[in-house]
């Protein structure tokens, strides 16, 4: 998703896509011109580590809006009873850690950035240490694999940020990568999830039309969801993000039965967590 309505400076002036690489800058949804990338930014969400961290990285997440603290330690709650640790930059490491050894085995000489929107380590922090070492061209991977505002554009209008604020948009040119919720790599795991949990029920007896598979994702504001994915196509009401999870759930429940007799006969539906906002907007 790109951000024509952001300024268009640096090595991409003028592009649909601002800060892009010139092979990248037009907002094709495949690059067809090699790019000799020099690393590789791992852009996530971030998420608190201690009790500390909580209100002031719910103040990152809802800066601009105006809400009180006493409104955000009624999100707290949920990150205080685990000792206001979210696993995601514990999750966050070991892909990093993952990805450097996927890159050592292939024999591809690429060091990996992790920067985060919300908490540390920040997308600035990432940015510039990469390019102090030299490292000017940078493909980015978004830990989101759907398409919203949130999951995608918002991610490359903070790297348009990133590089405005610290002065390298002259200098630092990022490429994101498209949305991965297709990709066989990203699927296969949730395949086999399912089709192991449905084994094991079957196993034990149970019937198969008394399974029911329940594919949990976060939800977003409806407004939103309508928006996502390419204008030029109708998705339905929840839009490209609702659609490709849809796809997704499908295809996983497909391949079970494909591979379990009688698994057919197991019901799945699309279920969403973690609303958030006033209660007037309405969310999936």
């Amino acid at each position: 998703m790109s951000s024509p309505d952001l300024p268009a400076t640096g090595p991409a002036a003028g592009a649909i896509v601002p800060f892009a690489s010139p092979a990248a800058a037009s907002g094709a949804a495949h690059i067809e011109q090699p790019v000799a990338y020099d690393g590789i930014l791992l852009a996530g969400f971030g998420g608190p580590e201690g009790q500390e961290d909580v209100i002031p990285f719910l103040r990152n997440v809802t800066r601009g809006r105006g809400i009180p603290d006493e409104r955000l330690e009624e999100v707290a709650h949920h990150y205080r009873h685990f000792g206001g640790v979210s696993p995601i930059n514990a999750q966050n490491r070991a892909l990093k850690a993952a990805l450097e050894t996927e890159l050592a085995r292939r024999g591809i000489d690429l060091p990996v950035y992790w920067g985060n929107r919300n908490w540390a380590p920040y997308l600035e922090d990432a940015v510039q240490d990469a390019a102090a070492a030299g490292d000017v061209r940078l493909l980015a991977v978004a830990t989101s694999a759907y398409s919203s505002f949130s999951s995608c554009r918002q991610y490359r209008e903070d790297f348009a940020r990133v590089l405005t604020g610290t002065g390298l948009g002259d200098t630092v040119t990022i490429d994101k990568v498209r949305q991965f919720f297709d990709h066989p790599g990203f699927v296969a795991v949730f395949r086999e999830g399912v089709r192991d949990a449905i084994r094991g029920f079957l196993d034990e007896g149970v019937a198969a039309d008394r399974i029911r598979v329940l594919f949990s994702t976060h939800s977003i504001p409806v407004d939103d969801a309508r928006r996502s994915g390419p204008r030029d196509v109708d998705f339905g009401p929840g839009g490209a993000y609702a659609a490709q999870h849809e796809a997704v759930a499908a295809g996983v429940m497909a391949q079970a039965a494909e591979e379990l007799p009688g698994a057919a006969a197991a019901g799945w539906e699309l279920v969403y967590q973690s609303r958030s906002g006033p209660a007037s907007q309405p969310w999936l």
